[in-house]
């Protein structure tokens, strides 16, 4: 039993909500708890959600379930700071949701018909959020994609929305050479003595077109870039295994022989990308 609470069920929210204000209570709190604001929170609350997709990738259930409650306390606590300033509360958040799900699915929860399936549901769904833009004039097209977003998210769902008004290229190959002349911009910015600052914005623009190949290849690039991480990890680690079997450190490898130990990583894998 958790101290001072009377048989608290641990499956009930409203034991969670408690324990939220107990630990945010001035008199008798969590000193850690009381001091956090919105801004500070908002870093875990990102971390808690990476932590979610990694459960997934994983396949670890168990984890999952962990990493959920973790994501849940998240959405409690940012819920009773905004009820402290007199903003909002957590039923008001729940409230909120329902409502938008209720909204957005007239086919379930109403009156519409002829969708029965999960693209002609998206196709739906973007035309209602399309409304719901609409009814602010003043608004871009752009306004509500958040900014926190991880960069390459943010940028696929940028140009997604440019696409919903024909703003797009017309297929993948003309956005391959698109990056090919990003690539070329960034060697000639190097060779023209380019500053840093302009260095950077020339990989960004390379990082864009990415983005935008992976949209029209139907690519996540936020997944193929995880995927890639772990790859990258998981053949690094092999070279300096197979280093360390031979009695040498990575340090006194010479490339030539970290490249022959990772061409042999991949060919391990039995997978060797062109």
């Amino acid at each position: 039993m958790t101290r001072g609470m009377t048989d608290p069920n641990p499956r009930d929210i409203a034991t969670l909500l408690d324990i939220m204000g107990r630990l945010r209570n001035p008199s008798g709190g969590c000193p850690w708890d009381v001091e956090q604001t919105f801004a500070t929170i908002a870093p875990y609350t990102i971390e808690e959600a990476y932590e979610v997709a990694g459960a997934i990738e994983e396949q670890d259930w168990d984890g999952l379930k962990e990493e959920l409650g973790d994501l849940l306390f998240q959405v409690v606590f940012h819920a009773r700071m905004a009820e402290e300033r007199g903003l909002f509360d957590f039923g008001g958040v729940v409230a909120a949701v329902t409502d938008k799900m209720v909204r957005r699915h007239p086919h379930v929860f109403g009156d519409m018909a002829g969708i029965d399936t999960a693209e002609t549901q998206v196709n739906a769904w973007e035309k209602h959020k399309a409304r719901e833009r609409a009814a602010k004039p003043e608004a871009s097209l752009l306004d509500d994609v958040p900014r926190a977003l991880p960069a390459l998210t943010r940028a696929l769902k940028l140009q997604k929305r440019a696409a919903s008004v024909g703003f797009d290229w017309d297929s993948a190959p003309r956005v391959v050479e698109k990056l090919a002349e990003e690539a070329q911009e960034i060697v000639d910015a190097r060779e023209a003595g380019g500053s840093q600052a302009e260095i950077e914005e020339e990989v960004g623009d390379l990082l864009f077109v990415v983005a935008n190949l992976a949209r029209h290849l139907k690519v996540q690039p936020e997944d193929a870039l995880r995927s890639a991480n772990e790859k990258f990890s998981r053949r690094f680690r092999f070279i300096e295994q197979s280093l360390r079997a031979a009695g040498k450190t990575m340090a006194a490898a010479t490339l030539d022989e970290m490249e022959a130990l990772w061409q042999k990583a991949k060919a391990t894998e039995g997978f060797a990308p062109p």
